[in-house]
């Protein structure tokens, strides 16, 4: 395996390790890693293909994964913003006719 296909590897269960955690700061700093590791290996020329073919569709189900949890985590923000809001214009209400 070459040194970037083995840094590949690395990285996508670093960054599975992190959404585990939701580490969001570790997240970012191992996508640009990611990002500088397949950049690398594609830019090489790999008779390494099929082995390289693997660990990019793996790295890319850790990406959807990724981007699912981030999503459902965006949501649940936006749910909890709005139940804090509603809460405070039923505060405002009551304090109007309290």
């Amino acid at each position: 395996m070459s040194v970037a296909l083995k840094r590949i590897e690395e990285t996508r269960e670093a960054l599975v390790d992190a959404l585990e955690q939701r580490d969001w700061e570790a997240i970012g700093q191992l996508d640009m890693a990611c990002r500088a590791c397949v950049d690398e290996v594609i830019s090489q020329a790999s008779n390494d293909e099929p082995e390289l073919r693997t660990n990019l569709e793996e790295l890319l189900g850790v990406y959807r994964k990724l981007i699912d949890v981030a999503v459902g985590e965006r949501q649940a923000i936006v749910d909890e913003m709005s139940q804090i809001q509603r809460a405070k214009s039923a505060a405002k209400v009551y304090h109007l006719f309290g």
